[in-house]
């Protein structure tokens, strides 16, 4: 890596071919990949098969030694079955975001750490760049060409991917991947990282929890990239283990780590327009599956009247929605395309916005900026209060001293006092800072002190306070 310019550099050890192994390649390409797929539905690559077939058709070459022949099936199948010269930047999990954008231009990345970075990878040739959108399509089943210049879906490991040839995209053809870290983060990680504090946490805990009597709902609204995701997957570790969970989604991101998930993907159009399967079509499907809890990753048009009207009538549910502010998020469920009513709107508890904070250094980093809840309507106008902020001086949440409806709605229906309510927010926030300090911070170890709390509480404190 080197800092020394503006945009730092992200360097590739390159795996170079030979002219006539490129050749070779293009020809393996155009010849014998259709035949290594398998006949399953998900179309995946035999790669077993592949090197098979690739071997035979080594031997046709005359030129091309037993010992080498070896070597280059392997280096060849590599090469199909992964992503070519952006397969190192796929293995690596400190990137958030591999961006092709057209020939003669480097490839860039957005690294964790180190922000929008420069690589050394640089496609001359357009057609290199259609043969992976190509190879990316046939993985997940879809096809890109002049009559759908847009390809959008996930890989086989959840990241999402954004391919578009021209004339979408004037510069030639373009691919964006944006990848999930193979170990997803917990809600210890976003409190070391300051995205939320262990206090909020405390509270969201109890309150999605409801004690079993009351779940709060929530929209976590921001702008894109803010990590929404992200922490819906974090809080979901909350609700409580007996319970059953829908997610609905126009693409698979949410890693919900409970046991007892079904997850939801809507379909578009086959090229006959037919079978498409939208989000309000999921939704509305949801409701005959005796869900406890309905999760709706970005709630976008009228699947939201349908998400509401279960909110109304019992069900729980969380969403995502793209937003500057919780009066913005508002604005934009209660309008057009989602035209929620506004009587509806407060079955939500919380609004928590989320932004994405940027650094002269090009550096970036998430935050809880506040959050707010719906304690009623006025003259038609919604009422919210807001109860945490982010403070930038400090880079502290705060709690604003509002009293939260929420918790006394809980207390009412528990037959608990507020007093009670406040002393298990504690408890919760010691199972927290626990965690914290013995580094307990992976989904399985995190789930697994959480489910010990809902089983036996007591039990669980008792041993925290003995070390």
């Amino acid at each position: 890596m080197n800092n020394n310019e503006i945009i730092p550099q992200y360097d590739v050890v390159k795996q170079n071919y030979t002219p006539q192994e490129k050749a070779i390649l293009k020809e393996i390409r155009e010849n014998l990949v259709d035949r290594a797929m398998n006949t399953n539905e998900n179309f995946q690559t035999d790669e077993n098969n592949l090197l098979r077939e690739i071997n035979n058709f080594l031997i046709t070459k005359e030129n091309i030694p037993q010992d080498y022949r070896d070597t280059l099936s392997k280096k060849l199948v590599r090469d199909i079955t992964g992503y070519g010269q952006i397969d190192p930047l796929i293995q690596d999990d400190e990137l958030e975001e591999i961006m092709i954008i057209g020939t003669n231009k480097p490839v860039f990345v957005y690294h964790r750490k180190y922000g929008m970075m420069k690589t050394n990878i640089n496609f001359t040739d357009a057609q290199e760049v259609m043969d992976l959108i190509d190879s990316i399509a046939r993985q997940i089943n879809r096809r890109i060409d002049q009559e759908s210049p847009i390809l959008d879906g996930r890989l086989i490991d959840g990241s999402r991917i954004n391919a578009t040839i021209p004339p979408v995209s004037a510069d030639g053809p373009s691919l964006t991947i944006r990848k999930f870290k193979r170990d997803p983060l917990t809600i210890i990680d976003l409190i070391n990282s300051k995205t939320i504090s262990i206090e909020l946490a405390a509270f969201f805990w109890l309150c999605f929890d409801g004690l079993g009597v009351k779940s709060a709902n929530a929209i976590i609204s921001g702008g894109t990239s803010s990590g929404k995701t992200t922490t819906l997957n974090a809080l979901s570790a909350f609700i409580n283990p007996k319970e059953r969970i829908i997610t609905i989604e126009d693409t698979l991101e949410l890693q919900i780590p409970h046991e007892h998930v079904i997850r939801m993907e809507t379909r578009p159009p086959n090229v006959e327009n037919k079978g498409e399967l939208t989000m309000n079509d999921l939704v509305k499907n949801s409701l005959r599956q005796r869900p406890d809890r309905i999760i709706v990753g970005e709630v976008r048009a009228e699947e939201a009247i349908t998400l509401f009207t279960a909110l109304n009538t019992g069900h729980s549910g969380f969403g995502t929605l793209h937003s500057n502010s919780a009066r913005e998020t508002i604005t934009r469920l209660t309008t057009e395309p989602m035209s929620v009513p506004k009587i509806m709107i407060q079955a939500i508890d919380f609004i928590i916005m989320q932004n994405r904070i940027y650094t002269p250094s090009g550096v970036s980093y998430r935050r809880i900026s506040e959050v707010v809840e719906v304690v009623g309507m006025e003259s038609e106008t919604i009422q919210l209060n807001k109860i945490f902020s982010w403070n930038p001086e400090t880079d502290k949440i705060e709690n604003v001293g509002v009293s939260s409806q929420t918790l006394t709605r809980i207390a009412e229906i528990s037959g608990k006092s507020l007093n009670d309510l406040y002393g298990e927010i504690e408890n919760r926030k010691l199972v927290l800072q626990h965690m914290i300090n013995q580094e307990i911070r992976s989904v399985e170890d995190v789930n697994h002190v959480i489910e010990l709390y809902y089983k036996n509480p007591r039990k669980v404190l008792n041993r925290i306070l003995l070390y």
